[in-house]
C-alpha cells in the first residue's frame, strides 16, 4: 500500500513519442529545487536580501495560514 501511495501520478509528460509519469514527490522536489535556485540567483544578483525573503514568507503565512478562531464566524 505504501508503494502505490508513493506512486500517486500527479502528471503525465509527453516530450516526443515518449511518455513519462511524474509523482507527487517528483513534483514537489522539482518545484522546491527551481524555487531554491530562483532565491540563490535572486539574492546573489541583489534583487533581494534574505532578510526581505524571510519577511514576505511569514506575510504570505500569516495570510494564508490562518488559525480556525481566526476565521469570520458564519450566521
Amino acid at each position: 500500500m505504501t508503494e502505490e501511495k508513493d506512486r500517486r501520478v500527479a502528471l503525465r509528460v509527453i516530450i516526443g513519442d515518449k511518455e513519462r509519469e511524474v509523482t507527487f514527490d517528483e513534483l514537489c522536489l522539482s518545484n522546491n529545487l527551481a524555487q531554491e535556485a530562483l532565491v540563490r540567483l535572486l539574492v546573489r544578483k541583489k534583487v533581494l536580501k534574505p532578510e526581505e525573503l524571510v519577511s514576505e514568507i511569514e506575510q504570505v503565512r500569516k495570510e494564508r495560514y490562518r488559525s480556525p478562531g481566526d476565521l469570520p464566524q458564519s450566521k
